[in-house]
């Protein structure tokens, strides 16, 4: 256990010490992206010349760019090289070799500590951050490409094979990619701040959480030259073994996202255990704390999962095995299952994240405490619980037991309970509130707004009789959208016009975020509130061809589309014009909020705190008469560091 003896100095993970100040080396000879992407380059081409080099030996099949297992090896090897690459197995290598662990170089200050591998949690907040928006910027432009096509039902963009893959690589860029689109940029950078910790429990383990997403998606990216695939988001079995070769990309990449989402949520929960501050009792969490442990809790018991489905399917491609093959013994429905068992708890590790950031940041902006805060802990939890019990309504109109429809639909109604707790408390918090409509409160407000359509045309697909009819059509993708995007994408700029002053220190321009608001806001309503009509009347997803009584709909929706994805341009334009060219330094707790993250500097010094503060109250005692600041920064010397040195939290005594 580990005792503070210098303020501010801490050792780094690993045993290493900060070095003074930059290393001698310039930046292209450390690794970094340049030396990834070399490595990576070379993975591949072993990797696909072993794998030609295996088949060769086998005469049935064909050695060629397309063999499956050629493919697969060199993906294996790819993720190898671009890891070996970006210097992640240096320090291993010096500790087999006996060397001391060098740690950081010092290089707190360059542009180029983004484009490599590093231990501090808030640079890889940012890199998670750029990564997500460029992730989510390129699953956009596939949606817009979806509605291009939907403008005719007889005149026709793509061929319905091109179609099938662009809604293939929407889907699952955005299901996949944009999983950790809170938990990755916020999780990482602000949750030691939170919770007064000067780092996270594995540094090394959130980096490469991060470092692996960008070849999974240059992997699943990959798909489109080797001839796509056909089985939308999904990736059902037995039509994903029978596939092309461009089904490997999209399952590799899930597989390697599942690995991602193990490791940050491994990580995001031994620090939350772990590396709490004294005082910090779970009484004081702040609920963006209780949502994100909520979501490590899915990550870590349903990505396994997501992999060994993944890879079980690339399995059957490559090497014959025949988990998903009914005739050879295996099952179809047994992908569907595992799939299933991923992806339901999926959509609450996308929504307990947004309901954390609204949750935390209502008491702000309405200047009163939350309400019910047990309540509102004990919803996060029974989402989380209830989330793997649920499951199989996906399955309802599958032909599997329908013995099994009852319970099913049973704990698909029962899981609104808890959901319905979260949102009762944001109601309380709002009812005779003093509201600041800052642009985060606007974006929050409109979250409850769109989660409480998605939860109750969830009513409907949870219901065996109504969801036979709504199945696969558009009804239940206006739901998921209103679910999800209207969520999830809403809470996460709600958090980036709240946090994005505290993470660069300078504040983004309010005119621009208003306008970016009010035109999301009625765009998003403008596109998927129609589909509800479209999918009663009949049309089906991922079908380019329709009714002709229905294209009038379907223009509708596509210029709203439009429109929506200029808003999203407009807070892009307004994120680079404000952090790049203007730069208007963001002083101070510009917010007036009592959260721990705002009582340090913005953006926060190397180690966070001077000192390992001592937690004194909760974070939503406003307007509380005599109560206590959040917390002592300064505590007298001698305490016991235990949120950094990794034992539990310690009650400081006065």
């Amino acid at each position: 256990m580990a005792i503070e003896t210098e303020p501010g100095k801490a050792q780094l993970p690993g045993g290493g010490e900060p070095a003074s100040g930059k290393t001698g080396r310039a930046w292209w000879a450390r690794p970094g992206m340049h030396t990834a992407v070399v490595g990576a380059v070379l993975g591949y081409a072993f990797g696909h010349w072993l794998g030609n080099l295996i088949a060769s030996g086998y005469p049935n099949v064909t050695v060629a760019d397309d063999n499956d297992t050629a493919i697969v090896l060199g993906y294996i090897f790819l993720v190898l090289g671009w890891l070996i690459g970006l210097g992640i197995f240096n320090d291993l290598a010096r500790m087999v070799a006996g060397r001391p662990v060098a740690g950081e170089d010092g290089d707190t200050t360059s542009l180029s500590r983004y484009f490599r591998f590093t231990l501090d949690h808030k640079v890889v907040g940012i890199q998670y951050l750029i990564g997500m928006l460029i992730y989510f910027c390129t699953a956009g432009l596939f949606a817009m490409a979806i509605r291009t096509e939907l403008l005719s039902p007889v005149h026709h963009i793509f061929s319905s094979s091109t179609y099938l893959e662009v809604v293939g690589e929407h889907g699952i860029m955005m299901m996949m990619l944009m999983t950790s689109v809170i938990l990755g940029p916020f999780g990482n950078y602000l949750v030691p701040i939170m919770i007064g910790s000067k780092r996270v429990a594995f540094p090394r383990l959130e980096a490469v959480s991060f470092w692996l997403t960008v070849p999974a998606y240059l992997i699943l990216l990959s798909a489109i030259p080797l001839g796509g695939f056909h089985t939308g988001w999904t990736l059902y079995a037995p039509l994903s073994v029978q596939d092309t070769s461009g089904v490997d990309a999209p399952l590799f990449a899930f597989g390697l996202m599942g690995i991602s989402l193990i490791l940050a949520g491994f990580n995001m929960l031994v620090t939350v255990i772990c590396y709490r501050a004294p005082g910090m009792r779970w009484s004081r969490l702040p609920m963006f704390i209780w949502g994100l442990l909520g979501t490590a809790v899915m990550m870590v018991l349903a990505a396994p999962i997501l992999i060994g489905g993944m890879y079980m399917t690339l399995t059957d491609r490559t090497i014959q095995t025949a988990f998903f093959e009914d005739q050879l013994g295996g099952s179809s429905y047994l992908y569907q299952d595992l799939f299933w068992f991923f992806g339901h708890p999926e959509v609450y590790i996308l929504a307990l994240p947004g309901f954390g950031i609204v949750l935390e940041l209502l008491p702000v902006f309405c200047r009163k405490p939350l309400f019910a805060y047990k309540i509102a802990a004990a919803g996060i939890i029974g989402v989380t619980l209830l989330s793997f019990f649920v499951w199989q309504h996906h399955l309802f109109d599958s032909g599997i037991n329908p013995d099994q429809r009852p319970l099913f639909m049973l704990t698909t109604e029962l899981i609104s309970v808890p959901t319905g707790f979260i949102f009762l408390v944001g109601m309380g918090t709002l009812w005779k509130a003093k509201i600041r409509y800052t642009v985060p409160m606007l974006f929050c407000l409109a979250f409850f707004f769109n989660f409480l359509i998605g939860g109750l045309s969830g009513v409907f697909v949870s219901d065996v009789p109504a969801d036979t009819t709504e199945h696969g059509s558009f009804f239940v993708m206006a739901h998921f959208h209103y679910t999800i995007m209207g969520g999830l994408i809403f809470a996460f700029m709600a958090g980036c016009y709240y946090w994005l002053p505290k993470l660069m220190g300078i504040k983004l321009n309010d005119t621009l975020g208003k306008i970016h608001f009010w035109l999301m806001f009625v765009a998003f309503n403008s596109t998927f509130a129609p589909l509800f009509a479209a999918g009663l009347l009949g049309q089906p997803r991922r079908v380019f061809e329709y009714q002709l009584n229905l294209q009038t709909l379907n223009d509708w929706v596509s210029i709203s589309a439009y429109v929506l994805g200029g808003s999203i341009l407009i807070f892009v334009i307004n994120f680079v014009w404000s952090t790049v060219v203007v730069r208007e330094p963001a002083e101070g707790n510009i917010w007036n909020s009592r959260g721990l993250e705002w009582q340090v500097p913005s953006p926060p010094p190397v180690h966070n705190f001077e000192h390992v503060p001592v937690v004194l109250s909760g974070p939503y005692e406003y307007g509380v008469k005599d109560s206590p600041p959040v917390a002592d920064l300064n505590p007298p010397a001698g305490v016991l560091t235990a949120a950094f040195s990794g034992a539990h939290s310690v009650e400081a005594e006065a």
